[in-house]
């Protein structure tokens, strides 16, 4: 069964452009807007209860004067000052619920772009500073927007009864307008570029800090401890200066609004006092002038508004790095309910940054066979198992699993149909029973899966069994893999991907695994260094600088002394390479009776045509491929 032209058509299609820089903000906003609205609200409503104060004080303050009843100036008073409590306690509620949940948004969109996107594409992306740090920032967009832009009402209210009251001092008061208008500029201009710095250089070093944690032991047993600090705190010199450049340009701003806001005032003040001696105005006229001052002062507290603006401008652009992320495209077919797994490559072609690192890989694995893949470090096996179960996609070339284009493929079709397990398996979940299932699992799989990967000989001795929480369940290297098997054997696949899964395990449970997995229905893609693995497979494929170098039965491949030389250099890392004696004299196959010896019929002949056949050994190979390590993996 062959993949529909249309449904390949649109699998191949070129993905869409990127976002425009600025959507998630955008985004952030417009989500947010429900509360920003009633923070504008609130404080549109406290700004005219603070501006509507100065004049019933005033009028209160003449009429006590005047010996006259001044109560329901009195009561208008407390109830302008209880209002402006009010606002201002309902701008923190909804300030901080809003914020926190635009924060927790943000951070589920950048780890489901993260998750969504090939794993070539998010090298070097900085994900955990930009979740926590970057992402708290960018939560309070939207009500740093709105806060932000109803900042001025109460100063220009302020202004405005100036000029009320008496224009000679409101004229007093905006001869220092321009200045102020000039700090807040600059403060706009200079603060995100010296906060965006800062921020970036943040990321850096956390990505050295994070890396340097989950190589701790083979630090310690280098002893380069010195070394590894210079290295994750060089960053501490550029963070040190984009810091000190925020602080100075923040300083600058407060400092200069902060020492021309009291000579405003004092100037109102002045000529206010002027204007009372000559009987312009009455005390509640001072009295309110002096108010009208300090609120049109307040256009200082316009910078800590916009500051907060720039904040979350910058937090919102480096969580869009992330959330812009291309991701995987899709198609929405299902394979055939009748397949037996067979996997076949046609042509595969990978190439990273102008170096081809699988270059015209064929090859097919037969459904409900074990397949080997070795090769030397850097030969491309990780990268071709990789685009075996679509965690990338070859530049050129197909991948079809029972004859179907995997990127026609449905996301649900394709993960139910491959699983995977890594020699390094992430665990996530509060116990150990969370981390195997992902997912709803009866207890009864549960307990298979752990024993298919003889992962239940340590995990029943725990404290709680595979309830155990995962901080309570200190975990060796075998251990770790084995529960990454068991992961890998929580549901039937088509096909099961192996990439150096059991390179840490001992003899015993290597075999007790490799017995489970005989086992296990649909095909096998192991990449091993180890010898008994490949001599126990239906096949081996060996690879070399990213080409097919032969392929068929362990048993024929062992004639080729290059190839003897794969395990000769893995037993220096401890593989089982001492095994080859027995199987170079037939040992090996005599262990597993499918082993097959017919150097005729048993050689895969699906390799390209230039492939040339060597008549005494049976094996096929590739004249352009030489011992060497060839490309990383």
């Amino acid at each position: 069964m062959t993949a529909a032209p249309a449904d390949a058509a649109r699998a191949r299609a070129t993905p869409a452009p990127p976002p425009a820089e600025g959507r998630l903000l955008r985004e952030a906003v417009r989500r947010g807007r429900g509360p920003a609205a009633l923070v504008l609200a609130a404080t549109a409503l406290g700004a005219a209860a603070a501006v509507t104060l100065p004049l019933a004080l005033g009028r209160a303050v003449d009429l006590l004067i005047a010996r006259a009843d001044a109560g329901s100036w009195v009561l208008l008073c407390t109830a302008l000052i209880a209002t402006e409590v009010a606002t201002d306690a309902l701008v923190a509620r909804t300030g901080g619920r809003t914020g926190a949940a635009t924060t927790a948004w943000l951070r589920r969109r950048a780890l489901a772009g993260f998750l969504a996107a090939p794993p070539a594409a998010t090298t070097g992306t900085g994900l955990p500073t930009r979740l926590t740090a970057n992402a708290l920032d960018a939560g309070t967009a939207p009500v740093a927007a709105a806060t932000a832009a109803a900042a001025g009402l109460a100063p220009l209210g302020g202004l405005a009864g100036l000029f009320l009251v008496d224009p000679w001092a409101g004229a007093a008061f905006v001869c220092g307008v321009p200045l102020l208008l000039l700090i807040l500029r600059a403060l706009l201009r200079d603060g995100r570029a010296a906060l965006t710095t800062y921020q970036e250089e943040q990321g850096r070093m956390a990505r050295l800090l994070t890396g340097a944690l989950s190589g701790a032991a083979t630090i310690a047993a280098a002893g380069t401890v010195r070394a590894e600090e210079r290295r994750v705190l060089a960053p501490l010199a550029g963070m040190r200066a984009a810091g000190e450049r925020t602080w100075r340009v923040q300083g600058r701003a407060a400092g200069l609004s902060g020492a021309l806001m009291p000579l405003l005032v004092a100037a109102v003040l002045a000529v206010g006092g002027v204007r009372l001696v000559a009987g312009h105005l009455t005390p509640g006229d001072l009295l309110a002038l002096s108010r009208y001052a300090v609120l049109a002062a307040g256009a200082g507290a316009l910078a800590g508004a916009l500051n907060g603006w720039v904040r979350a401008k910058a937090g919102t652009a480096r969580v869009e790095t992330v959330t812009a992320l291309p991701p995987t495209p899709h198609g929405t077919r299902d394979l055939n309910p009748h397949g037996d797994g067979t996997l076949a490559l046609h042509g595969v072609h990978v190439t990273r940054d102008g170096v081809p690192l699988l270059d015209s890989v064929t090859l097919t694995l037969p459904g409900g066979t074990t397949t080997a893949l070795v090769g030397p470090s850097g030969s491309g096996k990780s990268l071709l198992a990789a685009v075996a179960g679509r965690l990338t996609d070859p530049d050129q070339g197909t991948v079809l699993l029972d004859g179907t284009d995997l990127r026609t493929l449905s996301a649900d079709a394709l993960r139910h149909a491959v699983a995977y397990a890594f020699e390094r398996p992430a665990l996530f979940g509060a116990t150990i029973a969370d981390a195997v299932a992902c997912g709803p699992l009866p207890e009864p799989d549960l307990r298979r899966a752990l024993r298919r990967a003889a992962a239940d000989t340590f995990t029943d001795r725990l404290p709680h069994g595979p309830r155990t929480p995962l901080p309570e369940a200190p975990l060796s290297g075998g251990e770790l893999q084995r529960l990454g098997l068991a992961r890998a054997f929580t549901r039937p696949t088509r096909l099961l991907i192996l990439d150096d899964a059991t390179s840490s395990l001992d003899t015993v449970t290597a075999h007790l695994v490799a017995r489970a997995l005989t086992d296990t229905p649909g095909t096998r893609l192991t990449i091993t260094h180890r010898l008994t693995t490949a001599a126990q497979s239906d096949q081996v494929v060996w690879l070399d600088g990213g080409r097919i170098r032969g392929t068929g039965p362990h048993s024929v491949l062992w004639r080729d002394p290059a190839y003897r030389a794969v395990f000769a250099a893995g037993a220096g890392a401890g593989g089982d390479a001492g095994a080859g004696a027995d199987t170079d004299t037939g040992a090996g196959a005599r262990r597993r009776s499918d082993v097959r010896t017919d150097v005729t019929s048993d050689v895969r002949t699906e390799l390209p045509a230039d492939m040339r056949t060597d008549l005494h050994t049976g094996i096929r190979t590739d004249p352009r491929v030489d011992t060497g390590t060839g490309a990383a993996e």
